[in-house]
């Protein structure tokens, strides 16, 4: 189930929202719980066993790291358990078949399908992905870490524990919420009218995004790219293709955060942001800065400056630099057009801070922010396409290896004039600036207009269209 789906917002959210707010307050923590699990299981009900699972880990190591404070070897094995069993979890259900076929295509050993053990048949390979495992696993992961750090107090209530891993607002595609941020709102926290209305506004432009945007310009990526696989890609076409690709996947997880960071709202939590208007930097440093904030946010955290950081000089640094974004490709997928995606961020971060930082800093704005749309849209490309000969013909067309153009990309740019204005204008600050100057009691007429308006909206295109896909749900 996701957010911008039919029984989600005419059945799921509207029994969960009555079924939570005519609870009594010491048992929301509970409702919350139990209704992220029916989301979670809505269509894996297997895999709530593996949730379980993280949960009574992570929850029992958090206290043994508390008890054993005083004995810091005794608490870093424990922290080390809860790091490692995360890590398994991830890495069997992600990676095990990618690391199994790059094994045999290196030293010709064969990995078998599954194996047999204690009369249960265990699957070894092509094993299907628990969905949001990836955002999951690392904020239980953290909560170890925190509470060793004591930068997080320890969670004795499992059922408030419970309910901070499952919290179905932001359970299947983030942000990745770190412990330490909501620990106190998990005791206590403010339910208010104005609360709830700042959560519905934002989960309706968080809707509109994903669903009158996104999916507006995502079918024009499937176009160029299925003009790549019959040898019809031209120039115009790719460079098209790659800003829909850009552009789609901003709109999707964007909106898709916005209405996880309003679900939060509704509920008394407040998220930290997870966009900053990206397509607004001046460089891909400052990019990485504004995209995806808790992913980038939690790498520098539990990885960047426990490996050192940028002390210990220039050669540690480019190697915690590529250690980094090779893990933030591989986080993404268990795919080699992932891990090039990471390098090639890192080898631009590592040009920008040692060999360009003198000429950016003269360079006139508009040449700057030119050159970052560029690389990063670039970079989408790489993102998008798995197969690398693919990724490979296809960029080589964006850059000229193709024909200029053709009548059916003349009609599609046509086609999609309007749409891409405005994505574009979407993508910057005018929409807010000029929403902030409105005077307050037309902004309060106009606001409960506009909701209607997005959501009635919304609900037509979902109701009539099929093309719904959401890009993050594999993560």
């Amino acid at each position: 189930m996701v957010f911008s789906s039919l029984p989600f917002l005419f059945g799921y959210l509207p029994l969960t929202l009555l079924a939570y707010f005519i609870t009594p307050l010491r048992w929301r923590n509970a409702v919350l719980l139990v209704v992220s699990l029916i989301f979670y299981g809505w269509g894996e009900p297997v895999y709530i066993t593996i949730m379980f699972l993280s949960i009574l880990i992570d929850y029992t190591h958090g206290i043994l790291v508390e008890k054993y404070r005083d004995n810091d070897k005794k608490a870093r094995r424990f922290v080390a358990q809860s790091v490692i069993f995360n890590l398994l979890l991830l890495g069997f259900f992600k990676y095990g078949t990618f690391l199994a076929d790059n094994l045999y295509l290196l030293t010709g050993i064969q990995i078998p399908e599954s194996v047999q053990l204690l009369g249960l048949t265990i699957p070894l390979r092509n094993v299907s992905l628990p969905i949001g495992i990836s955002f999951y696993t690392f904020q239980t992961m953290s909560y170890t870490i925190d509470v060793y750090r004591k930068d997080a107090p320890v969670q004795r209530n499992i059922v408030d524990f419970g309910a901070f891993v499952t919290m179905f607002p932001q359970l299947i595609a983030g942000p990745i919420v770190q412990y330490k941020t909501v620990a106190a709102e998990l005791v206590r926290r403010v339910h208010s009218s104005e609360n709830f209305a700042l959560g519905a506004r934002r989960f309706c432009v968080g809707l509109a995004k994903k669903v009158l945007l996104a999916n507006a310009i995502g079918a024009l990526w499937e176009d160029c790219l299925a003009a790549q696989g019959a040898g019809e890609l031209t120039v115009l076409g790719g460079w098209m293709g790659l800003f829909a690709f850009g552009f789609q996947i901003y709109f999707d997880f964007s909106g898709y955060s916005d209405m996880a960071i309003g679900l939060g709202r509704i509920f008394g939590f407040r998220f930290n942001e997870n966009f900053d208007y990206p397509y607004l930097a001046a460089s891909v440093t400052e990019f990485w800065r504004r995209w995806h904030m808790s992913l980038t946010t939690w790498f520098r955290e539990y990885l960047y400056i426990p490996l050192g950081g940028n002390r210990g000089g220039t050669a540690k640094t480019l190697r915690n630099i590529f250690i980094v974004w090779f893990c933030t490709g591989f986080w993404h997928g268990a795919s080699w057009n992932f891990i090039l995606w990471g390098l090639y961020f890192a080898v631009w971060l590592v040009l920008e801070k040692y060999v360009f930082r003198s000429v950016l800093a003269r360079t006139p704005g508009w040449i700057k922010h030119t050159y970052t749309i560029l690389v990063v849209f670039v970079g989408w490309g790489i993102f998008a396409m798995e197969d690398l000969s693919v990724c490979g013909g296809y960029l080589r067309a964006c850059f000229g290896s193709a024909p200029l153009w053709r009548a059916a990309d003349l009609y599609a740019l046509h086609s999609y004039a309007v749409t891409f204005l405005a994505l574009i204008l979407a993508s910057t600050t005018l929409g807010r600036r000029g929403w902030q100057r409105l005077p307050r009691r037309a902004a309060a007429v106009a606001t409960p207009v506009l909701m209607l308006a997005s959501l009635l909206l919304c609900t037509a295109y979902l109701v009539d269209g099929s093309y719904n896909p959401f890009l993050y749900f594999r993560f």
